[in-house]
């Protein structure tokens, strides 16, 4: 005890010995005061340690004090540092501190330096290169602390499958880091010891991308108002249970839904570019982007074109429809047109499926057999499942000008052509009293009465205040057409050619006239069929006895007066072929007897025809090309060839002249050769020759205007047969 309380005394002494001793202060800079760690800043918690360093002799030959703000903070002691484990902002201030020499006593000062203490705990911050990770890829996170100074990091993370935990690094500080999960992630600093941590970043959220694509059902390069559409967001190695979708449209972007599958009817607003996007409900952290967009190209429903072939109709002759739509189609579907007026101004019609084709047909063209009468025809496109119609086609009509019991058309006067000061009008007939008339113009344009003329019950008076030709037929309240008729109404030429209306019967007479405007009176009038000269004499009519098939054709006429030429329009002359039955009405009886009565006379006849022949002339026959039906009325995309002969009265024309002053003559090469007279009413005339064949000896020489004895004197006859005339309609072979 004794000896402890003399240390302290002793102790005491010097320490008033050092107060009251006037000290030596050296340099500025003798000592040198430093913090531990040596951060500009620190935070409430943390601890420092000052350092006092005296740069001469030993650590222990120095006592150490150590000022704050100018006065003393720590008293003088043996040790050169000092630690303040848990600093508060009171601690923020200038510090100093001063060594003294145990020995000499001399007093060393160091440098200032300040102590910041902040009560604010830093928070870290987590940045991410990007928020998604690709596919097959990684993402960077960073971490940092807005305070510069020694810090450490950690971090942590949560994906689907777990909860969040500490992320294991390799590294020291930990500043970035990668990832390759979707997931929540954030992060925190550390520093000193005992480690202070800062507050935690906020959660980022990285998403891991799955890839994703659009397909398009029906995939057409071109949709039509109407039609539907089903868009589907395929999610590769997945896309079914659990999944969410969104659509990004041209107009806006769709709430989540749990179908993967869009199915909506389209409209020429529909046009656009269309994205999908999944997000997987059980895992929120894997998610696709927008898929590359799809192009949906909408068009308005279309209308297809129908054509047939031909437009008018000939025995025995099919009918052809076309239908032209501009994008391919699956099936095509056909339809007759029945007349409905129930409506008399909008021109209805009821479409009914042809039979047999209730399916429709792949092919785009159709053809109809055995169609005898007008009819009308229509037709639409459809494809995909349910089937997507287009509209209907126009109608487009096959004309026949074969009269029909139940519906029939007559022309007001029976002509064909006509002058615009004319009053013309057609009529309706037959087993209805409900009728409108239909036209259809040589500009393509389908009318009816009401557009062109006035409707006063079945009569339709058509307007001829301007010139030009249509096609005509009845329509009735029972759903039949009528016959169809062309007509011309012209005020450009002032000659026109008379001809009949409707198709004359075979073995019937005809008679084709010739009308001037400005003339009553003709004297001479050339007639031309199919564009080939058939008469130019001073007959000013073209008859024609007991009509066969071969006269149809196309017939004009022109008349020469001062010099001047005047031509009509061509018009076409039908020609109705007699049908078996009619042809064949005699009774088996009567022909047997006909047989067994006339046969002695048989056998007399190829002495008498001998001698008839020889005084006789005969007209010759033109064989000639017949023109198409586009030659003389309005056409759908006729064509068709025909060949005829023509039968007239009997005479030899050897050279006929047009009133262009042309001459045709070929008689001279002719060989005529199955011969065949039909309809022969007089009793001396029924004399049939076949197998006549008239040969040249030597070159004739060329007789303008005049018959050629020669010709007749160099006739050979051969093969010269009889057969009994059994009637007006029999044929004798």
């Amino acid at each position: 005890m004794m000896g402890h309380s003399f240390f302290c005394v002793l102790e005491f002494f010097f320490f008033i010995l050092v107060l009251n001793t006037p000290f030596y202060y050296g340099h500025a800079e003798d000592a040198v005061l430093t913090l531990e760690p040596s951060w500009s800043t620190f935070f409430t918690g943390e601890s420092v340690t000052f350092i006092c360093d005296i740069n001469e002799g030993k650590d222990t030959d120095w006592f150490y004090k150590i000022n704050k703000g100018g006065r003393e903070f720590l008293s003088y002691g043996s040790n050169k540092d000092w630690t303040i484990s848990s600093l508060s902002t009171g601690y923020s201030d200038v510090y100093q501190c001063f060594g003294t020499h145990k020995s000499s006593l001399i007093t060393k000062s160091s440098n200032n330096i300040s102590l910041n203490v902040s009560a604010y705990k830093p928070k870290a911050t987590l940045t991410p290169r990007t928020t998604t990770i690709p596919r097959g890829g990684r993402v960077t996170l960073s971490c940092s602390v807005d305070i510069f100074g020694g810090w450490k990091y950690d971090w942590f993370g949560q994906t689907s499958y777990n909860n969040e935990a500490p992320i294991t690094t390799v590294g020291e500080e930990n500043r970035v880091i990668t990832v390759s999960e979707g997931g929540v992630y954030r992060c925190r600093g550390r520093r000193g010891q005992p480690v202070f941590y800062t507050d935690v970043s906020s959660y980022v959220t990285i998403v891991k991308t799955i890839s994703n694509y659009v397909t398009v059902t029906p995939n057409w390069p071109q949709m039509f108002s109407g039609e539907t559409i089903t868009l589907r967001c395929e999610i590769q190695g997945g896309g079914d249970t659990g999944w969410q979708y969104c659509w990004r449209t041209p107009w806006s972007t769709t709430e989540w839904t749990n179908t993967n599958s869009w199915t909506f009817s389209v409209s020429v607003h529909s046009s656009g570019n269309y994205m999908c996007k999944g997000r997987y409900t059980w895992d929120p952290y894997a998610l696709t982007e927008w898929s590359k967009p799809v192009t949906v190209a909408v068009a308005d429903k279309p209308r297809p074109v129908l054509t047939v072939s031909p437009s008018w109709l000939s025995p025995g002759a099919s009918v052809t429809l076309n239908c032209e739509v501009e994008h391919p189609s699956a099936g095509f579907y056909w339809y007759k047109t029945v007349p409905d007026l129930s409506d008399k101004y909008y021109r209805y019609y009821r479409y009914e499926l042809l039979p047999g084709r209730d399916n429709g047909t792949e092919q785009n063209s159709s053809i109809i057999h055995g169609q005898t009468h007008t009819a009308g025809y229509v037709c639409r496109a459809g494809r995909g499942d349910p089937v997507y119609y287009t509209d209907h086609s126009g109608p487009k009509f096959v004309w026949s000008g074969d009269v029909h019991p139940s519906a029939s058309l007559t022309v007001n006067p029976d002509k064909v052509q006509h002058f615009t000061s004319d009053s013309v009008s057609v009529s309706c007939e037959g087993n209805t009293t409900e009728w409108r008339v239909r036209m259809f113009t040589d500009g393509g344009f389908l009318s009816q009465c009401y557009y062109s003329g006035t409707m006063t019950g079945p009569t339709c008076n058509i307007s001829t205040s301007q010139s030009g030709t249509a096609v005509y037929w009845c329509e009735s309240g029972s759903g039949e057409f009528s016959n169809a008729v062309n007509i011309t109404v012209q005020h450009q030429s002032d000659i026109m050619l008379v001809s009949p209306v409707l198709p004359v019967t075979e073995g019937t007479s005809v008679t084709l006239g010739c009308k001037f405007k400005k003339e009553n009176v003709l004297s001479q009038v050339f007639f031309y069929k199919n564009d080939k000269l058939i008469q130019n004499d001073t007959r000013v009519e073209l008859s024609i006895f007991a009509v066969s098939k071969s006269d149809e054709g196309v017939y004009k006429c022109k008349i020469k007066k001062n010099s001047q030429l005047w031509t009509s329009p061509q018009s076409w002359m039908s020609v109705k072929l007699v049908s078996t039955a009619e042809s064949s009405s005699f009774p088996v009886p009567l022909i047997v007897g006909l047989v067994c009565g006339v046969l002695p006379i048989i056998l007399l006849l190829p002495l008498c025809c001998y001698r008839k022949i020889k005084d006789s002339r005969f007209l010759r026959s033109q064989s000639t090309n017949q023109s198409s039906a586009t030659d003389h009325m309005i056409d759908q995309d006729e064509s068709q060839d025909r060949k005829h002969a023509l039968h007239g009265d009997v005479c030899l024309y050897e050279s006929i002249k047009d009133p262009e002053g042309t001459e045709y003559d070929d008689s001279r090469d002719l060989t005529y050769s199955s011969i065949e007279l039909k309809n022969i009413t007089n009793d001396d005339d029924t004399l049939m020759y076949t197998d006549v064949h008239f040969l040249n000896k030597g070159k004739a020489k060329k007789n303008k205007g005049k018959s050629s004895p020669a010709v007749a004197d160099a006739t050979i006859y051969s093969e010269v047969q009889a057969q009994i005339t059994l009637g007006n309609n029999a044929e004798i072979k």
